[in-house]
């Protein structure tokens, strides 16, 4: 490794950074990680791996669970739907549980560990339910039933460590401090998204192919084997890894400032926010926060009294930064709530379209007939083209462009990628009524779904990305790994949404005798008024986002570059005004 020039005693790169890693992690032994031989990259691989694997096999599932739920349980359409939703709701909501057990307890790597064992037991059981003669459907179709959903729900609990935690993990092995590590930082969430789409194609490719040639059993053992193999690699990466030290619940600090701002309420404000309660930066490894002038109450709980210990005690004064945090946290609510709709849409790839595709003719050639969940391979593409286009073609140019590092703030980039699924949406209603039209639907070609299977992958490809990095990034860094929690919550409400909006629209659609839009044969449903509502909901929801955007102060951290927003200039900054939308 080429050595740099000492500053003050301390070894510098050749970026003008330190050769030891000062942002609060550690190395496997507990010291200060040296910067060339942990993190970046050559960490990353290794994690980037196991989440390969995972992503193979929740699609490897997820894509054929409503063929499962509605040929081998033998349920109805309708009822399969709200079990498939309401599984996915679960899997995307629990990450807020791991989340804030890695944080606050575990740590993220002991928390990935954990988690794997949990959902490799979750194959084994899908695996053995599938394979023992005496717990297959047709010897007891209860008793498989059961032992189905005790092994796809395992799976979600499994999920719900080992998501947070691990994407959290591998961002945390770049030092935003750090020039050339934070420009690598920014490229992690897409080309970790090309990994996650790569596993997913080969999930609803040849899994689901080995699901109908070879039988769920086999595929479940497939499945369980790479996720094995997979661990172990993980395990191997152990010393390259930089680790963060768990400091209890992430939560209580939050906590604090609130019950601190509500003790001093009828305090006033100084008019210096210079006045306000901050520790010195050479005092602590935690990077700190600029003062903001929204939320201005919760400014009180930095607000220094006159008194002895217990003025200055954690429930009565928070640092500005805490304060800060704070505000961050309040702050994402909105956002939250505007992206739920694009939640909701996100659902119907892996339930209402593999269904469709699943009634079409899949015939390519003459011998080969295409798996319906395989379909979905489509939109996994049209992800990965996306992504890549995006972080090789779009973000060059745009920095040169606006001179920003980012190129593309991350709620611009969220914000296009919900107004491309409004337009699937809309695509899918115009289809499906085309396909209801025609004289014989079940011979429309399953190429009809192509426009809205692409349409949704190049809305993930901005939209979930963007909902990644910005809720890894604007939490306190404490959360992180429960930040990424916040973001799957957005599917899983979207999901769990999509579900109430199916049983709404079931009543309402069958009053007075009429004939539901979710009938048993598909052919007989109306899918496309369903689509429409969606679209709907997503437009004016659309609009509702924008507002709250333009809205929004990004994190902005003292004596860092600002790389959340678009910026004029390069270099470093102490505190600036928080650019918007």
């Amino acid at each position: 490794m080429e050595k740099g020039f000492e500053v003050g005693g301390g070894a510098m790169d050749d970026d003008g950074a330190g050769e030891w890693v000062n942002d609060s992690s550690v190395d496997h032994g507990g010291r200060p990680p040296f910067r060339a031989a942990t993190g970046s990259w050559k960490a990353a691989m290794f994690i980037i791996l196991i989440e390969f694997s995972e992503r193979l096999s929740y699609f490897g599932i997820a894509t054929s669970l409503m063929i499962y739920l509605t040929k081998v349980l033998q349920e109805e359409l309708k009822v399969a739907a709200k079990n498939a939703n309401y599984w996915m709701s679960v899997t995307t909501l629990m990450p807020l549980l791991g989340g804030f057990v890695a944080d606050g307890y575990l740590g993220r790597f002991s928390t990935v560990v954990f988690s794997t064992i949990i959902y490799l037991l979750g194959l084994m059981v899908l695996a053995t339910t599938q394979l023992a003669p005496k717990l297959k459907p047709e010897h007891s179709l209860h008793l498989h039933e059961t032992l189905f959903f005790v092994g796809i729900y395992l799976v979600s609990v499994g999920t719900g460590g080992h998501k947070p935690a691990l994407e959290s993990f591998g961002a945390d092995q770049f030092d935003e401090s750090h020039p050339s590590e934070r420009v690598q930082k920014m490229s992690f969430f897409n080309w970790w998204n090309c990994a996650l789409c790569a596993g997913v194609l080969l999930g609803v490719t040849v899994i689901v192919y080995a699901q109908e040639s070879v039988g769920w059993g086999a595929a479940s053992v497939v499945l369980a084997a790479v996720m094995g193999a997979s661990l172990v690699v993980f395990l191997a990466g152990w010393r390259f890894y930089r680790y963060r030290v768990s400091e209890g619940s992430p939560l209580t600090p939050l906590l604090q400032v609130v019950v601190a701002a509500l003790r001093k309420r009828r305090l006033q404000l100084p008019a210096d926010a210079g006045e306000l309660y901050e520790v010195k930066p050479q005092n602590i490894k935690k990077r700190l926060l600029c003062h903001t002038e929204q939320l201005r109450f919760l400014d009180k709980a930095a607000i220094v009294e006159h008194g002895g210990a217990e003025a200055r005690g954690p429930w009565r004064l928070a640092t500005v930064t805490q304060v800060e945090e704070t505000k961050l946290v309040l702050a994402m609510v909105p956002i939250w709530v505007a992206t739920l709709a694009f939640g909701m849409a996100a659902a119907q790839v892996s339930t209402f379209f593999i269904k469709q595709g699943s009634v079409m003719d899949r015939r390519l050639g003459p011998h080969f007939v295409l798996p319906p969940a395989s379909v979905f391979a489509l939109s996994a593409i049209a992800m990965i083209a996306t992504v890549a286009l995006y972080d090789k073609v779009l973000v060059p140019y745009l920095r040169r462009a606006t001179g920003g590092e980012r190129g593309l703030s991350i709620l611009k980039r969220i914000g296009v990628g919900m107004g491309v699924a409004v337009a699937a949406m809309a695509v899918a209603a115009l289809v499906e009524r085309r396909r209801l039209r025609s004289p014989a639907p079940a011979a429309v070609h399953v190429s009809w779904l192509v426009p809205q299977f692409v349409l949704m992958g190049v809305a993930d490809g901005f939209a979930l990305v963007g909902l990644q990095e910005y809720f890894y990034d604007q939490v306190p860094d404490s959360m992180r790994s429960l930040g990424i929690g916040i973001y799957l919550s957005v599917v899983g409400a979207g999901s769990f949404l999509s579900s109430l909006a199916i049983t709404a629209a079931d009543k309402a659609s069958s009053r007075s005798g009429r004939a539901s839009w979710f009938a048993k044969d598909l052919n007989h449903s109306r899918l496309d008024l369903f689509y429409w509502v969606l679209a709907c909901i997503g437009a004016v929801n659309l609009a509702f986002y924008m507002v709250v955007a333009t809205r929004y102060s990004y994190k902005t951290v003292k004596g860092a570059a600002r790389v959340g927003v678009d910026k004029t200039a390069a270099g470093d900054i102490e505190c600036a005004d928080a650019a918007a939308y």
